[in-house]
């Protein structure tokens, strides 16, 4: 009996597809296109997050529908795309993420990659290959810093991957909707899985999205001229909840790829209300605000990892003005407040600058 196929959370929006096995050696994928893989060994990843978002269990031997795609994760694995659908692949993501890994971080030398190989390719009734960028490209928009003039965007940035943004960002929308405000959550950056945007939305986000909703597996070596639209479309369909804070993080850290070209081209900054830098240490934290400070950008607040020792707390503040807010002050409705002074404080300091 042959095993189920498992559809893989990137591949949500996929039907009606064929198989087509008969791959051309000279077939070079590229991001978005969907294949069927065979699952060859277990390694990290034991599960795979279906369609419905549920984490489904794989074995050797099982199939799974997912996307090619790249991935940065400082934790995790470095992966990119492959020279050919015959080269021994990889589950980069959870969500679906498939592709060949490049380096991975010491805590999985022991475990490795879960391997695949493809069986096929998903292909239309015309023979084309699916792509789950092309089937959400209608809805994408160009880049104009209009749909932010209705909102105020509030960007979740960190010094590196696990350094808080994720959490600080959700207990912000918390501590926004207790202070009787609309707030919205978006991931722009990162590589698909819905676990962050449902944390969000588990804290009370009126709306709560990601990339994914346009059809990237990851936004990993994406241009900046992809990266805008992405941005604009994202906050177009979060507007009609009428939010009156987005909070939008930005995966990984300041040196990031993405993360460096978005935060160092002003079209995108000055779209934002704030920023709120998240550091997993004092250190991290102060040396992430002078990059900022470099960038042009002031942090309304520091958050993060390093809130929950009151040391590493003590020693940044001994070097910032800035305010610490940990989890709990987040969640609080009194940060809608704090964020509203800091925001005229810092408007202040500019004006006299200039």
């Amino acid at each position: 009996m042959q095993p189920r196929l498992k559809k893989t959370y990137i591949c949500k929006q996929v039907s009606n597809c064929q198989l087509q096995t008969d791959l051309a050696d000279n077939y070079v994928p590229i991001d978005g296109d969907v294949a069927i893989f065979e699952v060859l060994s277990i390694g990290k990843h034991k599960t795979v997050q279906n369609h419905e978002k549920r984490n489904s269990t794989i074995l050797p031997g099982d199939y799974i529908m997912a996307a090619f795609g790249t991935r940065y994760a400082t934790a995790q694995f470095e992966g990119y795309l492959p020279a050919s659908v015959h080269d021994e692949l990889h589950i980069l993501g959870a969500g679906g993420t498939v592709g060949c890994i490049a380096s991975m971080h010491h805590k999985f030398s022991n475990v490795g990659p879960t391997k695949l190989r493809c069986v096929g390719l998903a292909v239309d009734e015309q023979g084309k290959v699916i792509n789950t960028k092309a089937i959400a490209a209608a809805g994408m928009r160009r880049f104009s810093g209009a749909a932010a003039a209705s909102t105020r965007v509030i960007f979740s940035v960190g010094s590196s991957m696990d350094s808080g943004k994720t959490t600080s960002a959700a207990y912000l929308v918390h501590g926004l909707t207790k202070a009787g405000y609309k707030a919205a959550y978006i991931k722009l950056t990162g590589t698909v899985y819905s676990k962050d945007a449902d944390l969000a939305l588990d804290l009370g986000a009126c709306a709560s999205i990601d990339f994914s909703m346009f059809g990237y597996p990851s936004t990993y070596m994406c241009p900046l001229n992809e990266l805008l639209p992405l941005y604009e479309s994202l906050l177009l369909q979060v507007l009609p909840h009428q939010p009156d804070f987005v909070v939008i993080e930005i995966a990984d850290g300041l040196y990031e790829r993405e993360t460096s070209m978005l935060l160092q081209h002003a079209a995108f900054t000055d779209t934002a209300y704030g920023f709120m830098f998240s550091a997993g240490d004092s250190l991290a934290a102060i040396n992430g605000i002078r990059v900022l400070n470099d960038w042009g950008i002031q942090p309304l607040f520091i958050t993060g990892l390093l809130t929950a020792s009151p040391l590493l707390m003590q020693e940044t503040a001994r070097h910032t003005a800035l305010p610490i807010f940990n989890l709990s002050q987040l969640a609080q409705p009194a940060i809608a407040a704090q964020i509203f002074a800091r925001k005229l404080a810092t408007q202040e300091a500019l004006s006299q600058v200039s």
